[in-house]
């Protein structure tokens, strides 16, 4: 198998992860590093810093595998997107293979704090509340939230959600802000953002309020759709995160975000994954960080 299949390898599902991970952490078969570490082995904390992954010869990366075009399988079974084409790069200047594991938005900081993964990049919104949960590196990426409604019913603003039944996707900024700032909305949440979507387009909700990047891409494909409401709430930052404590990880995607800021790779990771999907409805300069630096 060449390098960049091992790359784009999928996981095996959630009982291969767990399986994974414990052997990661738990094997005694593994050759001593001379640190009093099992080589490619876990710390105290769980969590691996860079010399363990590197050693190991494998990082696993948290990516969502039903949010295009950001995170999802292609027609070929491999992994692709926004956040996928990072995750590649990522994997290639530690110089390991990469395993790519499925997370549902809910499963996020979960999957961190039981270290099945060591890096998120599932189009993860930096929060306060998530802050005391992960530990973020520098944003790759901004959003706010938007809503996509029938073009048969549209809904043009805020107040126009009161009363309304409006998709959510459980773990989501979208709940959080809506739960928080307009109680008075009914919310239908699901785990899925497939779930999600084919809710709204069988007229069980009247909008749907996801990230706007999720909204215009997904209302740019879905005839009889629109992102009536292009711009929702305060502007929030996208990062990658990291298990709560594993500063030498996060140090280490810090220092690669700001050489890829160099080469403005996430400006070309736009061209590839993002500019088809929008066309001319939003520019690069409008969503992309470069250089981990708003």
């Amino acid at each position: 198998m060449s390098a960049f299949s091992l790359r784009k390898r999928l996981a095996a599902g959630a009982a291969a992860v767990l399986a994974a991970a414990g052997l990661v952490a738990c094997s005694t078969e593994s050759a001593d590093n001379g640190n009093g570490n099992a080589t490619g082995a876990a710390g105290a904390d769980g969590y691996r810093s860079v010399q363990q992954i590197q050693d190991d010869g494998t990082v696993k990366i948290g990516v969502f595998s039903d949010k295009a075009p950001f995170g999802y399988v292609d027609q070929n079974g491999d992994y692709a997107g926004y956040d996928v084409e990072f995750g590649n790069r990522l994997a290639e200047d530690l110089g390991v293979d990469l395993e790519y594991v499925p997370v549902e938005a809910a499963s996020r900081v979960e999957f961190l704090d039981t270290n099945k993964v060591d890096i998120i990049l599932a189009n993860f919104t930096v929060t306060p509340e998530r802050q005391e949960k992960v530990d973020f590196a520098n944003p790759y990426m901004k959003v706010s939230l938007g809503a996509v409604t029938p073009d048969s019913a549209p809904i043009n603003d805020v107040e126009g959600l009161k009363g309304k039944n409006v998709i959510v996707v459980k773990g989501t900024t979208a709940e959080a802000y809506l739960e928080k700032h307009h109680p008075e909305v009914k919310l239908t949440k699901f785990e899925q953002y497939t779930e999600a979507t084919n809710a709204l387009l069988d007229g069980r909700g009247d909008a749907w309020v996801t990230d706007n990047t999720e909204a215009l891409a997904w209302a740019a494909k879905t005839d009889g759709f629109t992102t009536t409401i292009p711009s929702l709430g305060d502007t929030d930052t996208i990062a990658p995160a990291v298990a709560k404590g594993n500063t030498d990880l996060r140090d280490w995607i810090n220092d690669e975000l700001t050489e890829l800021g160099k080469e403005n790779f996430f400006h070309a990771d736009y061209d590839k994954t993002l500019k088809p999907v929008y066309g001319n409805a939003v520019t690069a300069d409008e969503l992309v960080v470069e250089g981990g630096k708003l």
